[in-house]
């Protein structure tokens, strides 16, 4: 019983256990908190900030700060929600992210949050940021211009035998999605679809598929993100 003990967020008193994060316990009790970087079976990463929350009056990521007695969290108020919209405004405004022309259109979890956030038109200027498109890979397409750097793909993509297919190079600004195309040259198609699906927008896009789900059909065309909480157990 000394394991147990409660903490509240948004006022909800709640139960915890030590070792789990303020994130897994939302989702155990339906609420919701946004996220980008993170990924279920994935080591958290909290490199969005999309889920920051207030943990007694300071700002700390829910993906990787675990719970301790007497913690009080709050996350849906309008203070943190204008955070998340700013987060979401800077990552729109840093890249290329033309929703209409994108095959995650519908699936993208970055275009799902600006809705849900109702942004806009973002108040930040555009970088315009000149960046490649990588199509050496007879399987996926990397468009860096919608890369989000969440590192989705470097920690959850691999061989059967267990190596990396995906790794940032460069550093600062300048750092990117590399794909190691020796390794991939020979990938499956089903390998090359779970790269786009691990992708929280349409950096990663499988070759050939060319909009097969149609729009109205897809992930975030008629349920809102956040609008039912997975439970974790």
């Amino acid at each position: 019983m000394k394991d147990k003990f409660k903490i509240i967020i948004d006022g909800k008193e709640l139960p915890a256990r030590h070792g789990q994060t303020i994130l897994e316990i939302a989702n155990n009790n339906g609420i919701y908190i946004p996220t980008l970087c993170n990924f279920e079976g994935l080591k958290p990463q909290a490199s969005c900030r999309i889920c920051s929350v207030k943990v007694n009056g300071r700002p700390m990521t829910a993906c990787t700060t675990t719970v301790s007695p007497g913690m009080e969290i709050e996350n849906d108020t309008p203070e943190m929600n204008e955070l998340r919209k700013i987060i979401v405004e800077t990552m729109f405004v840093t890249g290329n992210h033309f929703c209409p022309s994108c095959e995650k259109s519908g699936n993208c979890e970055l275009q799902a949050l600006a809705y849900r956030f109702k942004m806009d038109v973002p108040r930040f200027p555009y970088s315009f940021s000149k960046r490649d498109i990588d199509a050496s890979n007879p399987k996926i397409m990397i468009d860096h211009n919608r890369c989000i750097k969440c590192k989705r793909c470097a920690r959850g993509i691999k061989t059967d035998d267990g190596k990396d297919l995906f790794a940032f190079k460069n550093r600062g600004e300048k750092i990117e999605i590399s794909i190691d195309n020796e390794l991939a040259k020979n990938i499956s198609d089903e390998k090359a679809q779970e790269a786009m699906d691990i992708c929280p927008v349409g950096a990663i896009i499988k070759k050939e598929r060319g909009f097969i789900d149609p729009i109205g059909t897809r992930k975030y065309d008629n349920k809102p993100i956040g609008s039912k909480v997975k439970e974790v157990q």
